[in-house]
């Protein structure tokens, strides 16, 4: 009786195809990992060799520094305002642009533009003139009589994280896009049949669009969400962190750590705290999402 063959040259074939992506997986993904998790039971300022120092790293982190609850803290307020704000946003334009509209899809190429270029450090630095106190919206807002005089909206502790979370709302484009696909996905006879049984358009919203776009919103609402948590390009170069680091954000605080510092093995128990934070809130989102994701029935 022959042996049964436990490679054949489609498994090597397939293997060989994917071993790039493996490879790049491999050196720039697990092993920095592992490396990390190594490092954040030492005391390492990447000028000496590591000194393993067990968990004192955590225990300073949890219960001895006042930056990381503040850093915590400014980075779960920005993501509770931020992620709502732009799946609304997003959702919106979404039910506008799927619309068959003259030149509608110039329109999306348009407002999807932000998500392109959001991130990026010029517009980070546009951002910065925009808000600043001789920036153009003072400019805008004295002329219109709504200020009497300029206002330091990135100096300003009450309005400071403000000027970040527009910024996120503003990049509203990739998660429009994904809406727009899904609200394609809706079949028109649903809202023919509900106009037949004369139900409005607030009716229809509520009844059809959102429990059919439910799978969506949920995608968007953890890939946003894990997003939120990992800002940095703008919070370092519009704010630095501050005034009085209301706008430290929890990747800038480690970012600090790390390299400005030098307390490598002290950042590395920071990202795996984050880690470790960012895993428990998609869990819950996701233990969350029987009470209001609905997924189509399929028969037998």
């Amino acid at each position: 009786m022959a042996s049964k063959r436990i490679w054949d040259s489609d498994d090597v074939a397939g293997y060989v195809f994917i071993s790039p992506w493996l490879i790049g997986f491999f050196a720039f993904t697990v092993v920095p990992m592992l490396i990390s998790l190594y490092l954040s039971f030492t005391q390492y300022d990447m000028l000496s060799p590591a000194t393993w120092v067990g968990l004192d790293n955590y225990r300073e982190i949890l219960f001895q520094d006042r930056l990381f609850r503040q850093a915590l803290k400014v980075t779960l307020t920005y993501a509770l305002l931020s992620v709502p704000l732009r799946l609304v946003f997003a959702l919106f334009l979404a039910l506008l642009f799927v619309q068959d509209r003259m030149l509608v899809g110039v329109y999306r190429t348009v407002f999807y533009i932000p998500s392109v270029i959001g991130g990026s450090v010029a517009v980070a630095v546009m951002w910065r003139q925009l808000f600043g106190v001789n920036g153009a919206l003072n400019s805008v807002l004295v002329s219109l009589g709504i200020i009497e005089k300029n206002v330091g909206w990135l100096t300003d502790p009450r309005t400071a994280l403000w000027t970040l979370i527009v910024l996120a709302v503003w990049q509203f484009g990739s998660p429009m896009l994904i809406f727009l696909a899904g609200l394609k996905q809706i079949p028109v006879s649903l809202y023919e049949a509900a106009v037949i049984d004369g139900c409005n358009a607030w009716q229809k919203f509520i009844r059809i669009t959102l429990p059919l776009l439910s799978p969506i919103i949920f995608f968007n609402f953890v890939m946003q969400t894990i997003s939120g948590f990992m800002m940095f390009t703008q919070a370092m170069i519009i704010t630095n962190g501050g005034p009085f680091n209301r706008t430290l954000l929890y990747i800038l605080y480690l970012f600090r750590k790390g390299f400005a510092d030098y307390s490598m093995g002290y950042a590395s128990a920071l990202a795996w705290i984050l880690l470790v934070i960012i895993a428990a809130i998609t869990a819950l989102i996701f233990r969350s999402s029987s009470y209001w994701v609905f997924y189509e029935a399929k028969g037998d």
